[in-house]
C-alpha cells in the first residue's frame, strides 16, 4: 500500500506541475472566435511562448542556449565533449488556426519529464536538454522544420535569406523585428548530442484504435510542398461568354479534383489547402491562380508518381481551358526511418506499439542529418490535428511524460549501444 501511495503522490505532484504549465501556455495566441491558435514564428504570440520557455527553464535552473536561427535548448547540466548529450523537446509555433497540442505538448512534457526524473532522485551523468525549434510548421515562411533544417545544414543560408512571408517580410527582417540577431545556417547548438527524442501528440487515430495511450514512431512518410502557378486571361464575369474564357480557376478546380482522385486510388495523400487568386474580384474572370499542394506517400517512388500524375492531369486540363500550368517544388522531405534499435527499446518500456506517421517533424530532419533520433506519440481521442479540435487527455499526457522520463533515464543510463557495438 505504501508503494501505491507514493505512486499516487508522485503523479499528483506531476499532474500539478504539468497542468500549471499548460494553463500558463494555453491562452497565448488563442483566437477568441475560433478557439484555434495563431503562433506564427517571430510574431508576438510565438515570442510570448518563447518567453514562457525561458521562464520554465529558469524555474528549474536550466541554462538556455540559442543559435542564430532562433532555436533554443535549455540544458540540465551544460554539455561537455567527454559525455554524449541527449535532447528532447519539439516546437512552439502553430499552423494558422491550429490546435493547442501540436508542438507545445512535446515541450511541456519535456520540462515535466525533467521534474519527474528529479522527483525520482535521478541525477544524469550526461547532459539532457529541452529544445524548442523555430518555424516547424512552415506557416509563415513556407518551409517546414525551417529551424532544424538550417541548424543541420539541410537548407542553405542563401535560400533562407530569400524567404518572405505573405506580407513580403523577409525572414531576417522578421527575426530582427522580434529582437533577435540572426546568423542563419549550420550551428553548434547540438554539438555533442548523440540522441534526440521528440514527444508529439498523435496526428491520427492509430493509438485510439489500439486502445493505448503511447506509441513509438517507426518512420515518416516522404512528403513535399508544390506550388502550382496557373495563368489565364482576366475578363468581365458578365459579358464574357463561357466558351470564350481562359479561366485558370476552372483549371485549378479540376486539378483539385484530380489530386483527390489520384490520392484516393493510390491510398496516398494529396491536399490543396492554400490558394491565391488574382485579381480576386467577384465580378471578374481571374487572370492567375497560385495554389499549394501538400503531397505524402508511403515511398519516394509513390510520391513522385502521385505528383507527376497530378501535374499531368493539370496540364491536360490547361490545354483544354486555354491556360498554362507551372509546378515548382518548394520543399521535399525523403522517407525517414527512425533508429530501429532505439525504437525497439522505447517500445519495450510500455510495451508500446511501433507505428509510422504521415506528418513531418524536427525529429525526422535531425534523423536525416545522421543524428540518432526517435519519437513518442500520445493518443489523440479525436484523431484530428492542425485544428482547434486537436486534443489529448491529461491521463494520457501524464503517461507520455512517464514514458519520456523512462526513455531519457534509459538513454542516459546506457541502454543504447554506441557505434562500436558496446553500451553507452
Amino acid at each position: 500500500m505504501a508503494r501505491v501511495d507514493r505512486e499516487r503522490r508522485r503523479w499528483w505532484d506531476g499532474a500539478v506541475d504539468f497542468e500549471q504549465m499548460w494553463r500558463d501556455l494555453e491562452p497565448l495566441g488563442r483566437s477568441a472566435s475560433s478557439g484555434g491558435y495563431f503562433r506564427q514564428p517571430f510574431g508576438s504570440a510565438e515570442r510570448e511562448c518563447t518567453a514562457w520557455f525561458h521562464e520554465q527553464a529558469a524555474a528549474r535552473g536550466l541554462d538556455v542556449a540559442a543559435d542564430g536561427n532562433g532555436n533554443l535548448v535549455a540544458w540540465w547540466r551544460v554539455p561537455d565533449a567527454r559525455h554524449p548529450a541527449t535532447v528532447t523537446g519539439s516546437h512552439l509555433d502553430s499552423v494558422l488556426d491550429g490546435g493547442a497540442y501540436d508542438g507545445p505538448l512535446g515541450v511541456v512534457s519535456a520540462f515535466a519529464a525533467v521534474d519527474l526524473m528529479r522527483e525520482r532522485g535521478f541525477e544524469p551523468a550526461t547532459s539532457i536538454g529541452v529544445s524548442a525549434f523555430v518555424e516547424e510548421e512552415g506557416s509563415r515562411f513556407g518551409i517546414a522544420c525551417l529551424g532544424s533544417r538550417l541548424l543541420s545544414g539541410q537548407l542553405s543560408p542563401d535560400q533562407a535569406r530569400e524567404l518572405r512571408d505573405r506580407d513580403g517580410v523577409f525572414l531576417q527582417d522578421a527575426m530582427e523585428q522580434a529582437g533577435l540577431e540572426p546568423s542563419l545556417g549550420p550551428s553548434t547548438l547540438l554539438d555533442g548530442v548523440s540522441c534526440f527524442l521528440e514527444l508529439h501528440v498523435e496526428q491520427g487515430r492509430d493509438l485510439v484504435d489500439r486502445d493505448v495511450p503511447v506509441g513509438v514512431a517507426s518512420a515518416i512518410w516522404p512528403h513535399g510542398r508544390y506550388r502550382f502557378d496557373l495563368a489565364g486571361e482576366a475578363n468581365h464575369a458578365g459579358t464574357t461568354r463561357m466558351e470564350d474564357r481562359h479561366d485558370p480557376m476552372l483549371t485549378y478546380a479540376m486539378t483539385v479534383l484530380a489530386a483527390n482522385k489520384q490520392a484516393r486510388v493510390a491510398g496516398q495523400r494529396a491536399t490543396f489547402g492554400r490558394v491565391e487568386v488574382r485579381p480576386n474580384g467577384t465580378n471578374a474572370v481571374p487572370s492567375a491562380v497560385t495554389a499549394w499542394l501538400d503531397a505524402r506517400a508511403e515511398s519516394t517512388e509513390r510520391l513522385q508518381a502521385l505528383v507527376a500524375d497530378v501535374e499531368r492531369l493539370a496540364t491536360e486540363r490547361a490545354g483544354r481551358d486555354g491556360t498554362t500550368v507551372e509546378v515548382t517544388v518548394e520543399s521535399q522531405s525523403p522517407e525517414v526511418a527512425f533508429d530501429e534499435d532505439l525504437a525497439g527499446r522505447l517500445a519495450g518500456l510500455g510495451p508500446w506499439p511501433v507505428i509510422p506517421t504521415m506528418a513531418g517533424h524536427d525529429a525526422g530532419v535531425l534523423a536525416s542529418s545522421g543524428l540518432r533520433s526517435g519519437m513518442l506519440f500520445v493518443r489523440n481521442p479525436t484523431g484530428v490535428s492542425h485544428s482547434p479540435a486537436e486534443h489529448a487527455g491529461t491521463a494520457d499526457c501524464l503517461a507520455g511524460v512517464e514514458a519520456l522520463a523512462d526513455a531519457l533515464q534509459g538513454i542516459a543510463g546506457g541502454f543504447l549501444p554506441d557505434d562500436s557495438g558496446g553500451e553507452r
